[in-house]
């Protein structure tokens, strides 16, 4: 039955459907993830912040991302990806409405709600790439899943543009329009069915039919009935299967640890950043981050190119080597200037065609280097396991340059070059792992990688046993 999607040389009306409701929740989630920047910028004066009470707050959502994504992940294998999509746009929509209750000083409070943020982030972002690919020809794959996460930055350049004509009082109504995507909901209740090929898995293959039907604007009965070879036999899936597959486990593993150790310290400092370094207002800081945003929406929509073009290896490569050098670059030209400009500005907007540019391969890659049954188990423990660069990463700069600090302007932040020596090392161990360890998916349907995979891990197996 999928052989006839996989023929498919143009997108549907629904398929079309599919990915905007994917494109606009990846849109308004990273919006509500990314919002405590712009936040912090306008808190840490009348707050009288530290770095390290203030890494706390930023670092709160990655334990919660990584939680989200392992517990999200997993279930989506389980009950399937509609209600688990549904579920986790609730979780981070309602955790960020709440925030705009917080009391003045309180930054437990932030940071306590910022971690239920985060749940529901990690969950979402594991589980709406799996459902589109799943609707999706095998030549198409790549493109689309780029095209996915090519709005991510726009969410972020959402908050930038609302920080800037924000006053400096009305910090908390950047929260109360985090409640919005919960809107998504009818949205996905209206457009989207359960995946065809999880319907498969589970042997209801009836319904599998019409969920594929569906997104292809035909009759039901124009459809083979599928069986157990389209999708292979009903697997009762054990986390535990994820180490049956130790080099999808590598990849994705730390592909996703560098990319976000790197992106997410640099993205959640980098408003509080220009206001120390720039001695700029709050509000100028925001209106700053609208040109990483574009870069990175410019370097997501080339990445999403770059994958089908350069293939999924050589692309995470050209992610990891191109922002470790630029990120490094920047920090040490944190004081400089360039045309009259902040050269570490400058820097960082160039370091974000390739740090979040490259998320267009990241997330995808991710979810395609596992088999089916496995899928977004697998993908949810790469993004969890990387969530530990959404603490490491905000944490570690504010180590090197002094916890206890408070981020004032006229506070000495010499170690600065260190601390992106730090974060740039971490885009380039992600560009060595996707370049010399990767499995290269370009042009395979799912259920020839599936076929690969599998064999793999038999083979493994059956070495095992042997020596055994």
């Amino acid at each position: 039955m999928f052989e006839i999607l996989d023929r498919r040389t143009t997108l549907t009306g629904n398929q079309i459907k599919i990915l905007a409701a994917a494109i606009i929740g990846d849109a308004l989630e990273f919006f509500d993830y990314f919002l405590i920047g712009f936040v912090l910028a306008f808190l840490i004066g009348p707050w009288k912040l530290t770095f390290g009470q203030s890494a706390t707050v930023l670092m709160s959502s990655g334990i919660g991302a990584i939680i989200g994504a392992y517990l999200w992940g997993w279930l989506a294998d389980r009950v399937g990806r509609r209600i688990v999509f549904i579920g986790t746009v609730l979780n981070f929509s309602i955790a960020t409405g709440l925030l705009y209750f917080t009391p003045d000083n309180g930054w437990v409070y932030l940071a306590i709600l910022r971690f239920f943020v985060g749940t529901g982030v990690g969950g979402l972002y594991c589980v709406d790439l799996p459902l589109v690919q799943e609707f999706m020809p095998s030549h198409k794959r790549g493109w689309v899943g780029g095209l996915v996460t090519c709005v991510i930055p726009l969410g972020v350049g959402l908050g930038a543009v609302l920080g800037a004509i924000m006053g400096t009082d009305q910090w908390r109504l950047l929260f109360a329009i985090g409640v919005l995507p919960a809107v998504l909901v009818l949205l996905v209740r209206l457009w989207v069915p359960e995946s065809p090929r999880w319907l498969c898995r589970q042997g209801r293959y009836d319904e599998a039919r019409k969920s594929l039907a569906w997104a292809l604007e035909v009759p039901p009965s124009e459809l083979p009935l599928p069986s157990a070879a389209d999708a292979g036999p009903i697997v009762t899936t054990s986390w535990f299967d994820l180490f049956k597959y130790p080099r999808s486990l590598i990849v994705s593993w730390l592909g996703n640890a560098g990319a976000q150790t790197g992106v997410y310290g640099i993205t959640l400092w980098a408003p509080a950043l220009f206001v120390l370094l720039l001695k700029v207002t709050p509000q100028q800081a925001a209106k700053m981050m609208i040109l990483l945003s574009v870069t990175g929406f410019v370097g997501r929509i080339s990445f999403s190119y770059f994958s089908e073009l350069l293939g999924r290896r050589v692309a995470g490569g050209l992610l990891g080597f191109g922002a470790g050098a630029l990120t490094i670059i920047a920090g040490y030209h944190y004081d400089a200037t360039l045309l009259g400009m902040s050269a570490f500005w400058l820097l960082l907007g160039a370091a974000f065609f390739f740090a979040d540019g490259g998320f267009a391969i990241v997330g995808p890659y991710a979810a395609e280097v596992w088999p089916s049954h496995l899928r977004t188990t697998g993908m949810g423990s790469a993004y969890g396991f990387g969530g530990i660069g959404k603490i490491i990463g905000p944490v570690g700069l504010a180590l090197i340059v002094g916890s206890n600090n408070y981020l004032k302007p006229d506070v000495p932040l010499t170690q600065i070059p260190t601390a992106f020596v730090y974060l740039g090392c971490w885009f380039l161990m992600a560009g060595a792992v996707y370049l010399f360890f990767g499995l290269e998916t370009r042009g395979k349907s799912i259920e020839q990688i599936d076929k690969e995979l599998n064999a793999t891990a038999d083979v493994a197996a059956s070495a095992t046993i042997r020596r055994a």
